[in-house]
């Protein structure tokens, strides 16, 4: 059994500084909504042994401040930047996940940027919650994470429609109390 978690970055300010897409950083609402995200994940094992993260400014910071709520309670996994996920299409994204199994993790988090990865999360679902599936089709939005488990052995193994969704979570639903 393995688990994926596609951690899409949090809200972000329109313009960089530099002007550079890749430069944005996170807006108010965006460090808020990234620490909720990672309490959401310390309150829910199992966590995630590698995080694999775009090397975007707004992922990195996505990354830490969810890392920052997490740490007091969760095992420290290993965290690699990989240029690839920036701007990475669906088949980019999948690449990814299955080079992990050299590593071989029994828990994946990949923290990245729509629209390849709120694609990749719609082409993996095959099962899970019907509820979770409807609010995940509409869309994956900023600081949104949806957490897949694959009965499989690699993550080499991993291929669209063998995901079962077990949980699908965005700021909104915290707010609301529909993520607990």
């Amino acid at each position: 059994m393995r688990r994926l978690m596609l951690l899409r970055h949090a809200k972000t300010e329109s313009d960089a500084p530099s002007g550079r897409d890749e430069d944005r950083r996170l807006d108010a609402r965006g460090q808020t909504d990234a620490a909720d995200i990672g309490d959401f994940i310390a309150r829910h094992p199992p966590f995630p042994d590698l995080v694999l993260v775009s090397p975007a400014v707004r992922a990195r910071q996505t990354w830490e401040l969810a890392w920052t709520v997490m740490q007091a309670r969760v095992p420290k996994p290993q965290v690699e930047w990989v240029p690839d996920i920036y701007g990475a299409e669906v088949m980019q994204l999948l690449h990814c996940i299955r080079i992990a199994a050299g590593t071989d993790p029994k828990r994946l988090m990949l923290v990245g940027h729509n629209p390849g990865m709120h694609e990749l999360a719609l082409v993996l679902t095959g099962s899970g919650d019907a509820a979770a599936r409807q609010e995940l089709v509409r869309n994956l939005p900023t600081s949104g994470l949806a957490v897949f488990d694959f009965d499989i052995e690699d993550w080499s193994d991993v291929s669209f429609g063998r995901g079962r969704l077990s949980a699908f979570i965005t700021p909104r639903l915290l707010k609301h109390g529909s993520g607990d």
